[in-house]
């Protein structure tokens, strides 16, 4: 499956550098990272939250969790919780399901960009499917989604 067309004609159309990487399919963004044999810490996964009735795309290093006490703190409310399979596949219709590029705005979702990946100088995704990611500069990405940068993961025990 190819990257979706709402994905790419939107980088495109923004005039946008960025790669297309394929690789084999794989189902998590570690994985991504080594099959394409990139450093980790460049790989950034997609998590959608619901706060309250909004859901909301939360961008974080491929080797962290999401940490649900510091978004309710964040978005200072206990309503907090992740979307479920069925929302996220209703939310991004055209994108296969776990694969769900880091442009929520795209979706009319807003953008939370973990911190931690702001430093890097690029910033690698799943675009939309399990067999294509896509690397562009960060800068470029957060001028593309404009993404509110905060603080809310906890690094995962396991690393695959």
């Amino acid at each position: 499956m190819p990257i979706p067309w709402t994905l790419k004609s939107h980088l495109d159309r923004e005039h946008v550098h960025y790669d297309v990487l394929p690789h084999s399919q794989t189902f998590r963004a570690l994985a991504v990272a080594r099959t394409l044999h990139l450093p980790i810490q460049e790989m950034a996964k997609v998590v959608i939250v619901k706060v309250k009735e909004q859901f909301v795309t939360t961008v974080l290093p491929a080797t962290a969790k999401v940490d649900v006490l510091r978004l309710r703190k964040l978005f200072g409310t206990h309503h907090v919780r992740l979307a479920t399979e069925q929302e996220i596949a209703k939310l991004f219709p055209d994108c296969e399901l776990g694969a769900m590029p880091p442009l929520g705005t795209l979706y009319g979702l807003p953008v939370y960009v973990d911190r931690s990946l702001t430093g890097d100088e690029e910033i690698v995704f799943e675009g939309g499917t399990h067999s294509e990611a896509i690397r562009m500069r960060y800068w470029d990405f957060a001028a593309l989604v404009f993404p509110v940068v905060a603080e809310f993961h906890r690094q995962s025990v396991a690393t695959c």
